[in-house]
């Protein structure tokens, strides 16, 4: 079955059945915009997007593919940058790490292969880090696998799986089948991985966008010689290896160091590096008060960051039981930082309140319906620039509605 053909036939609990779905450049959404848009309360926003349904969508650079699409797809796999792409997401993002012969790989961590591949069932499992350890009474089960662990050639066996763990499990084969139900294993028979270089090829493929993020090394560094500057210096050199237009990166990490290497050795691509706002770490960190955050927000500009990007819960806050920007957003764009934000599509059913990336305003999250109105916000009243996404088609059908670029 074709990729288009798997796209649309997807469903994630449709409560009416989609009306055909138009397209252009190849974009096919599935029914779950639609869907949330039934579970939406009528109002001015629900009849704005119901007009557009069966309306064109394209892509766009606001439709950040997060990991590619794992809502239903393993992470960091061709197949996942593919729905991605096939989705209409203009950007896709790949998390850098390195393998044992220091070669750049998309992980989300240099230490989740026990949970997003299948190393623990593979001949591979002995060069684990830990090995399995089965739960017991109060122990849970557990096992670390880094790319470190690995030669590239090694990395490459493996395959891809839904991330995910039973920390409940006494044998590695309960262990590796932990996928939340919300989720799917449907389309995890097929993981395909990818080095950071056949990731530039594939997305460049698709006609799409660059955002690689640096991640923070399990490992001490330098690693046999490897620095962090080296490593930051490597995943840009990957780019102009292939050709690829400094225009087309957003390379990010939450390294504020990284970042400040970019735009002071690659300052092509520096001005599109994309801070990821480790400061929410921060003990004394309020999205109210965020005079107090160090470096402040004009500190950040003057040091030639352009692009910020916390998580969805910094940029909202409610006023009488409505959602409206933060203080963290309007200080960010007064002090003319762009802003990103991330993930959208992350939580699950959202009756429950939303969880971690809606912890602002968990009292107006009460249902899917609400997917929308949290899009519209940060869109319009945040101002962001992009909205990463673990199922695309919503924000790219959003985007287009709107007339987003």
């Amino acid at each position: 079955m074709s990729c288009r053909s798997v796209l649309g036939a997807l469903a994630l609990g449709a409560s009416v059945l989609a009306p055909a779905l138009a397209a252009a450049d190849g974009i096919e959404l599935g029914p779950r915009p639609f869907y949330l848009i039934d579970q939406m309360d009528d109002g001015p926003l629900k009849t704005e997007l119901q007009a557009c349904i069966g309306e064109p969508v394209k892509k766009t650079d606001f439709s950040i593919g997060h990991r590619g699409a794992p809502l239903q797809f393993p992470e960091h796999t061709v197949e996942s940058y593919r729905a991605a792409a096939v989705m209409g997401a203009g950007i896709i993002e790949c998390d850098v790490t390195f393998t044992a012969d220091k070669e750049l790989v998309c992980r989300h961590a240099q230490n989740d292969l026990h949970t997003t591949t299948d190393i623990l069932v593979s001949d591979l499992a002995p060069k684990c880090t830990q090995g399995f350890i089965p739960a017991d009474g109060d122990r849970k089960a557990a096992a670390e696998c880094r790319t470190s662990d690995l030669t590239l050639a090694e990395f490459m066996s493996l395959e891809g799986k839904m991330d995910a763990a039973n920390r409940q499990a006494t044998t590695i084969e309960e262990y590796v089948d932990g996928t939340a139900a919300w989720r799917t294993d449907l389309y995890a028979t097929t993981g395909t991985l990818l080095t950071h270089a056949q990731s530039i090829k594939l997305i460049e493929s698709l006609g799409g966008k660059f955002t690689p993020e640096l991640k923070s090394p399990t490992v001490d560094m330098p690693f046999d010689g490897f620095t962090q500057a080296d490593y930051a210096q490597k995943l840009i050199d990957e780019y102009k290896a292939a050709g690829i237009p400094p225009k087309d990166v957003f390379p990010q990490s939450f390294n504020l160091n990284d970042v400040l290497y970019w735009i002071e050795n690659e300052p092509e691509f520096g001005r599109q590096a994309v801070y990821l706002d480790g400061r929410i770490s921060q003990d004394s960190f309020d999205p109210m008060r965020p005079e107090r955050l160090s470096p402040t927000m004009a500190e950040l500009k003057e040091m030639g960051v352009n692009y910020l990007a916390p998580p969805l819960w910094v940029l909202m806050t409610l006023e009488d039981g409505e959602i409206v920007p933060s203080a963290y957003a309007k200080a960010a764009r007064e002090a003319g930082l762009k802003l990103i934000t991330w993930t959208l599509e992350r939580s699950g059913p959202l009756a429950g309140g939303g969880g971690w990336y809606f912890q602002t305003v968990s009292d107006a999250i009460t249902g899917d319906g609400k997917v929308f109105e949290v899009v519209d916000v940060l869109a319009r009243d945040a101002g962001i620039v992009g909205l990463f996404s673990d199922w695309p088609a919503t924000t790219s059908f959003y985007a287009s509605c709107v007339g987003l670029k």
